[in-house]
């Protein structure tokens, strides 16, 4: 064999033996090995123009104790609300576990999403739960916490591949959430309660607020920080990690 010929010869050789781990042949083709998908993914939003991972927010709090409560290869991770297409292309490159490029009804069957967030973000998790649901993705879970449209969304019903939905609420203020969720079919979805809090009766104390929120939105800042009802979320989520079959169990309020 000629020094040139036998040089590229090598090479190929080399590369294909780098490349065999990854590759397996099916239905006479190579294909890449299948990764499993995570055990549970879940994608939650800020509100307003909050970064992702700031410190104070309640979303970004709660993700942190669910990443320790959770099996480790779960994903978890908050968006910016107007990052929402991000997040959507995110979930479905997690289930993609044969990395096609595709979904199949076995891959879209392994999902256990959980979607929550505050203000504008709990507004994001029922559009994304809806753009899922174009896909034939399902949802365990929809958390919103003082949910606030913007003047194109509608937040108020939650799609049929969602299989529980809550909201909490409260009442006052310039900026307040919505205080009434439904199902777009109830024979698919559970309901599992509006929760109202009122701040004017049991006000909590936030850290990092801005002075704008402190004074203008205090009620709805105060949705954010509570301790009280982001423990309730907490409990909740950990209910959906092991649901019995065929049925969806209520949150307990306290």
């Amino acid at each position: 064999m000629p020094g040139p010929t036998r040089s590229r010869f090598l090479v190929v050789a080399v590369a294909t033996l780098l490349a065999a781990p990854f590759l397996c042949a099916e239905d006479g083709g190579i294909v890449e090995h299948s990764t499993p998908s995570p055990s549970y993914i879940l994608v939650g939003f800020v509100g307003g123009f909050v970064r992702h991972d700031n410190p104070h927010q309640g979303p970004v709090l709660f993700a942190q104790r669910a990443q320790r409560n959770l099996p480790k290869n779960s994903y978890v991770h908050v968006f910016e609300n107007r990052h929402r297409r991000t997040a959507y292309k995110t979930i479905v490159h997690l289930l993609d576990s044969n990395h096609d490029g595709r979904l199949s009804d076995d891959e879209k069957e392994q999902a256990r999403i959980i979607l929550f967030g505050h203000s504008w973000g709990a507004s994001a998790t029922v559009l994304l739960a809806r753009e899922l649901n174009r896909i034939g993705i399902p949802v365990l879970l929809t958390v919103q916490v003082d949910s606030v449209a913007k003047p194109w969304q509608h937040d108020g019903v939650i799609p049929k591949n969602v299989a529980a939905a809550v909201n909490f609420y409260q009442p006052h203020g310039f900026i307040h959430g919505r205080a009434h969720i439904a199902a777009a079919d109830g024979s698919k979805t559970q309901i599992l309660g509006n929760y109202r809090f009122d701040y004017h009766q049991g006000p909590v104390k936030c850290q990092g607020t801005s002075w704008f929120d402190r004074t203008f939105t205090p009620d709805h800042m105060q949705s954010d920080c509570d301790p009280h009802l982001w423990s309730q979320i907490d409990n909740l989520v950990l209910q959906r990690m092991e649901p019995e079959p065929g049925t969806v169990a209520a949150i307990p309020m306290q």
